[in-house]
């Protein structure tokens, strides 16, 4: 996702990792005690309404009057063939971008409102990117607890606990001291994923996060992720062109193609879709799915 250089793009992954690591800032400790004030270990899942959304990029009007809902609790699989807008709307619903026309509601308050300006959330949400946009620079353990440092949420001893704890979550027990350079490509998603729990939100996006895996370890991811869901019972939306793994993992899935949402259901509705576009998208032999 990140241009040019090693340097850059570690810049670059830095600017976009603090935007998405929003809302805490300077010391969240009550009255100089050893107690955060923000809560780490409840989550409480979100609801998301779009209504009307468009997303132009010069002459290419990406998102056109996309309408969707994606109830609180569930894990929401948004499909279609790559280039077709799934990640803009991933970045509009954590406000990385703005949309040129539309809303987006998140508990019934608007992200965008009037002018531009947002409504107050109470709410926590991370991001894990297509390309992992982990720190080459530091360890896992350090990736993982970066954002808990930096917003200074608790003590370092809880700091290495959680750190511990989320990182057992996706099955990486014991590599706290490991640089990310020796680590798997898979290695590297699941370490993305435990850096984004350690903030405990309450809605977790990820971007096509099975880009550049075997099927091995896409199997390995979304077993990950349908653990992180059981534990942590969270809003989780994905988009992604894999449509083996959206079945797999997904409570319902919605269809993007030509800038709209097409179809909406569950894997097994989507599986039995009569739309000519869902039919030609899933069932192809390579695939695995013959029509």
């Amino acid at each position: 996702m990140f241009l040019k250089s090693i340097k850059e793009s570690a810049k670059k992954s830095e600017g976009v990792f603090h935007k998405i690591a929003h809302g805490l800032v300077g010391n969240v400790f009550q009255n100089g005690s050893s107690e955060s004030s923000i809560n780490l270990r409840d989550t409480r899942a979100v609801g998301i309404r779009i209504e009307k959304l468009n997303k132009s990029f010069g002459t290419n009007h990406v998102l056109k009057d996309v309408d969707l809902e994606i109830r609180a609790g569930e894990t929401f699989s948004i499909i279609g063939p790559s280039g077709t807008g799934k990640s803009v709307l991933l970045k509009l619903i954590v406000k990385l971008d703005a949309p040129d026309s539309g809303e987006i509601f998140i508990d019934e308050l608007p992200v965008f409102g009037e002018n531009g300006k947002s409504a107050e959330h109470d709410y926590r949400y991370s991001m894990v990117f297509q390309s992992s946009a982990l720190f080459n620079s530091l360890t896992v353990g350090e990736n993982v607890g970066l954002w808990l440092r930096e917003k200074r949420v608790c003590k370092e001893t809880r700091i290495r606990e959680i750190i511990s704890e989320k990182l057992a979550v996706v099955g990486l027990e014991g590599t706290e001291n490991l640089k990310t350079s020796e680590l798997s490509g898979g290695m590297k998603k699941r370490v993305a994923i435990a850096r984004s729990l350690a903030m405990n939100p309450d809605l977790i996006l990820y971007d096509e996060p099975t880009a550049e895996l075997d099927p091995i370890n896409s199997d390995e991811l979304a077993n990950t992720i349908i653990k992180v869901k059981e534990t942590t019972h969270n809003t989780t939306v994905i988009v992604t062109h894999d449509l083996n793994f959206a079945l797999y993992v997904s409570d319902r899935i919605a269809m993007l193609h030509d800038g709209h949402i097409i179809e909406t259901g569950t894997p097994a509705e989507i599986k039995a879709s009569t739309n000519p576009i869902v039919r030609s998208f899933v069932y192809t032999t390579t695939k695995g799915i013959k029509g």
